[in-house]
C-alpha cells in the first residue's frame, strides 16, 4: 500500500498547492462537526488525492465563511474553498475509503487550480446535513443561463398534403 500511495504522490506532483485563507474570510456564519472523507477527481469518487495531504481522512469542523469554506482539519492541514471556485454541491453514499448511507455525504465540486476535484464531508450531526447543503450551494456562483437557441421550424422542409 505504501508504494501505491507513494507512486499517487509520485503522479500528481503538478496538482495545485492548497490555497491560503484570505485575511478577509471574515468570522464563521456556521460551523459544523464532522469528518474530512476525503478529496478525489471531480466524477471520479476512487481516484483519491494524495498530493498536500488531502487524501487523509481526518476529524473536522466545516465552518462556513463569507468567502468560502474552510476545513478545519485534526492531524492534517486546512483546507480553504473559495466561494468562487466552487462549481456543485451535491450529496453522495461515498467516496474513496468511505461508505454510508444513500446522501449521506455532503460533495463540494471545486476547482483547485487547473484540476476539478470533490471533497467529501460527513456531519456528525445528521440533522445539521440539510441546512449545511442549502448555506453551501448558496455559496456557489451562480451560472450563466446557457444561450437560447432557436428551434427550427417543425414543417420547415417537411412533405405533407399541402405542399406536394
Amino acid at each position: 500500500m505504501w508504494w501505491g500511495w507513494r507512486g499517487r504522490l509520485r503522479r500528481q506532483a503538478g496538482i495545485a498547492g492548497l490555497p491560503a485563507v484570505p485575511d478577509d474570510a471574515g468570522p464563521a456564519a456556521l460551523s459544523v462537526a464532522g469528518q474530512y472523507v476525503t478529496t478525489t477527481s471531480a466524477g471520479d469518487w476512487l481516484d483519491r488525492i494524495a498530493a498536500h495531504g488531502m487524501g487523509i481522512r481526518t476529524n473536522a469542523t466545516l465552518e462556513l465563511r463569507t468567502t468560502g469554506v474552510l476545513l478545519l482539519r485534526k492531524g492534517a492541514a486546512d483546507v480553504y474553498i473559495a466561494a468562487d471556485a466552487m462549481t456543485e454541491v451535491s450529496t453522495q453514499a461515498g467516496m474513496a475509503g468511505k461508505f454510508v448511507e444513500k446522501d449521506g455525504l455532503v460533495v463540494i465540486t471545486w476547482r483547485l487550480g487547473e484540476k476539478l476535484v470533490d471533497t467529501g464531508f460527513r456531519t456528525t450531526d445528521a440533522a445539521a446535513k440539510k441546512p449545511l447543503v442549502t448555506a453551501l450551494r448558496a455559496l456557489v456562483p451562480a451560472q450563466p443561463d446557457p444561450p437560447a437557441t432557436e428551434l427550427p421550424d417543425a414543417d420547415h422542409g417537411r412533405k405533407n398534403d399541402e405542399n406536394e
